[in-house]
């Protein structure tokens, strides 16, 4: 029996969903729309269903096209797998590695570290990609990272991860002077928060379930993009939260934000840098170079200050 389901039409579902349109997904995949379109139509016909409503405004995901979609991102995941270790076998070197960096860490620290490494020669492609939150563990699990600097809290269930604890991390609960909790006397209660819009970065997981804290239920929540513009949003008094101490305090240094006891504190949380569990004969020698250079990273100077 022929296998209809190829991987290139895999990748082009995938973009679809990414990026939000043909047009989007075609660029990223640097291929024209049409092209897409044809490989899109061709699967359909070969089995015999519609992957994409067309009737709206844009086309979107049937149900069996999200289940073809959500299966098929393993056999992605898998296939790019086999590829790094075939390529890794052969040579002993990588020839990608990609970097998740916490949305609550300055690159700059890494920079430095990849200024020596593109020196050592080992012709090495590397890729620096930002996440949020549980997303920097669900980037390991899916294969989009090979490292992740910032991983929060307990990895997921199902182990395979190794891990280099980098410190623990405060949070504190932060508010805009001429916000209305300002003036409440402190501990703030539970009863007090509620009332007030919080303002939550998303957790850029794609597979994992995504990753919650802060947030109090019944609460009204502004979902933002990532950790600086959650503080934007909390400087201008549309919404409260939890920020890390280091960058609540900076703004609280400049007036921006007051710091508030409240009753029951977030707390203390421990970060890492994380990467796949591994026997050391399958590590390739850049990526043994760039762990031993990350996990030599204090804590104080990934801190974006």
């Amino acid at each position: 029996m022929t296998i209809k389901l190829s991987l290139e039409a895999l990748e082009v579902i995938d973009a679809i969903d990414r990026k939000g349109s043909f047009a989007a997904a075609a660029e990223s995949l640097y291929r024209v729309p049409s092209a897409l379109t044809c490989t899109i139509r061709r699967l359909e016909e070969d089995l015999g269903l519609e992957l994409f409503d067309r009737s709206g405004h844009r086309a979107t995901l049937t149900q069996a096209g999200l289940e073809l979609l959500k299966e098929g991102r393993y056999l992605l995941d898998a296939a790019h797998a086999l590829e790094r270790r075939v390529q890794r076998i052969a040579t002993g070197i990588e020839t990608d590695i990609a970097i998740a960096i916490s949305d609550l860490f300055d690159f700059t620290p890494v920079l430095n570290i990849l200024e020596s490494f593109y020196q050592q020669g080992f012709g090495t492609r590397i890729k620096l990609v930002r996440e949020v939150y549980g997303g920097s563990w669900d980037a390991l699990q899916s294969g989009r990272a090979d490292i992740s600097i910032g991983a929060p809290g307990d990895p997921p269930p199902g182990g395979g991860f190794a891990t280099h604890l980098l410190g623990q991390l405060e949070f504190v609960f932060s508010v805009a002077p001429h916000h209305p909790l300002a003036q409440l006397p402190e501990p703030l209660s539970a009863s007090d928060i509620v009332q007030y819009r919080v303002v939550a970065a998303a957790d850029s997981s794609r597979n994992l379930p995504p990753r919650t804290s802060g947030i109090l239920s019944g609460q009204d929540v502004l979902t933002v993009p990532d950790m600086q513009t959650k503080l934007q949003a909390q400087i201008a008094g549309i919404a409260i939260g939890y920020l890390p101490k280091f960058m609540a305090q900076a703004a609280e240094a400049q007036g921006k934000l007051i710091l508030k006891q409240v009753s029951e504190p977030k707390p203390i949380g421990p970060t890492f840098i994380a990467w796949r569990q591994q026997r050391p004969s399958e590590m390739g020698k850049a990526m043994q170079w760039l762990l031993k250079e990350c996990c030599a990273l204090p804590l104080e100077q990934l801190l974006d200050k």
